[in-house]
């Protein structure tokens, strides 16, 4: 064929009709031939349009908008590798300015003898954050001439799943502290009987995955001072802040959560999540040297001089990394204070909307981070439970998961809303719509929902 006649195929033969599109391709085999680029732009269009809507994902905490200037910005630094610092010594210097914005923002008493860095997402945060409370605790233990075997971390049964993760990757024994209908988080309560001379720390959680609560980390530190007094054992905290302590310092400035309470050795945040970026960037910041034993850094030239890197990732891109100093700089303390408390203004809808409902009773309300749960009644229809609503509600093109507390309350189904920027009042309003539409055609039903399989449950 020659080069007229392909293109004269061409222009009669749209992407719908070309090979790739019109026969159905191998699904684990390479191609044995090449195709054109808007051919294969199309498939792999197609095929990802089935995930469905992110902006209708209630269930996700991950940022899924950006604005015009950020996506540009993204675009033009998508092929910048993070772990090249000395390739790329302006982004490294860009993220040394993140960690110790991050560090003034929750209160380091001093920044410039700090640590901090960025990680692919605020799990990779905690296994750092983790790890260095197993290697300070090693280290005291070897000095004063005692066993290293055995270490423990302390936290709550509701904790995000990469916490099981650290314990099984790094061989810590979790401590598992149970949720109940009294305590549906850890707040220092019967702390004494976890805690012992092979604890490494103490996990709390600023914005609970399950419901949006906040852990109350001056409580649980003054729980440990008390543990001090009593045995000499001297535990330091770990803020799991992936949500809350991006939302915390500027809608709750006055909590006192992070290195305000002295025993916070390391804070860790999701900037993927409230952060207000795209997937993936997390951050962590240590209090200072002592809280992060030297043998966990690694020291790499730059610029002639030093510097310091840790990480458990390897090559992952810097455009993240940046899109969170364009959000520092182009919001501002009263910016980010504004979309997040348009969250909170948004959950806070929903959630009195929704306990107005017959059915649903709150079990939080979106005061802390913009994230809220609720159950059914005790007496509710039997015809129907939260996996059906769940269901009905997927039907329209909303994603509002529903799924099964904690360990000690694995009998308590919920169903919970994450608010992010990007759902309006005016887009809630249509939710609520739906949400009372589904709700009335299920309580019309006279018999039970006809239902195949076992139900979908999620892990922490």
């Amino acid at each position: 064929m020659t080069e007229s006649d392909m293109a004269d195929s061409l222009i009669l033969n749209p992407v719908f009709n070309r090979d790739g599109e019109a026969t159905e391709l191998p699904r684990f085999e390479m191609p044995q031939e090449m195709m054109l680029p808007g051919t294969a732009y199309q498939l792999v269009h197609d095929q990802a349009m089935l995930d469905g809507n992110a902006r209708l994902n209630l269930a996700t905490f991950v940022s899924t908008y950006m604005d015009d200037e950020a996506l540009k910005l993204y675009m033009q630094t998508v092929d910048k590798n993070m772990i090249d610092k000395d390739e790329y010594p302006a982004t490294a210097a860009i993220e040394d300015r993140c960690w110790r914005i991050l560090g003034n923002l929750w209160h380091n008493p001093d920044v410039d003898h700090a640590i901090g860095t960025s990680t692919i997402g605020s799990s990779e945060a905690c296994m750092l954050g983790g790890l260095a409370l197993k290697r300070r605790w090693q280290a005291a233990r070897k000095a004063a001439g005692k066993s290293t075997e055995n270490p423990n971390l302390v936290m709550s049964t509701a904790v995000q799943v990469c916490w099981e993760k650290f314990a099984n990757y790094f061989e810590v024994e979790p401590r598992w502290v149970p949720v109940t209908e009294d305590h549906l988080f850890l707040d220092g309560h019967e702390l004494e009987k976890y805690v012992d001379e092979n604890t490494i720390g103490v996990v709390a959680i600023m914005g609970q995955t399950y419901t949006g609560a906040y852990e109350p980390v001056k409580e649980i530190s003054a729980k440990l001072d008390r543990i001090q007094a009593d045995t000499g054992l001297d535990v330091r905290i770990h803020v799991d802040g992936a949500s809350g302590a991006m939302v915390a310092p500027f809608c709750q400035p006055d909590l006192e959560w992070d290195f305000r309470v002295d025993r916070v050795a390391s804070v860790s945040t999701s900037g993927h999540k409230y952060g207000l970026v795209y997937p993936g960037v997390g951050w962590i910041v240590w209090r200072d040297a002592d809280a992060l034993p030297e043998s966990m850094i690694f020291h790499a030239s730059y610029l002639g001089g030093d510097m310091p890197t840790l990480s458990l990732n390897f090559s992952r891109p810097g455009a993240q990394v940046l899109l969170q100093y364009y959000q520092f700089l182009r919001l501002g303390r009263d910016g980010y204070r504004a979309v997040q408390q348009g969250s909170l203004d948004v959950a806070q809808y929903l959630a009195e909307a929704i306990e107005q409902m017959g059915p649903f009773e709150l079990i939080s309300r979106g005061d802390t981070i913009p994230v809220f749960a609720w159950r059914l009644k005790a007496g509710a229809n039997p015809n129907w439970n939260l996996y059906d609503l769940q269901d009905r509600l997927r039907m329209k093109g909303w994603q509002v998961p529903a799924y099964p507390l904690a360990d000690d309350l694995a009998d308590l189904t919920v169903q919970r809303i994450v608010v992010r920027a990007g759902l309006s009042h005016d887009l809630a309003s249509r939710l609520l719509m739906d949400l009372r539409a589904e709700v009335d055609f299920l309580e019309r039903l006279d018999a039970p929902m006809p239902r195949e399989g076992s139900e979908s449950h999620f892990h922490h």
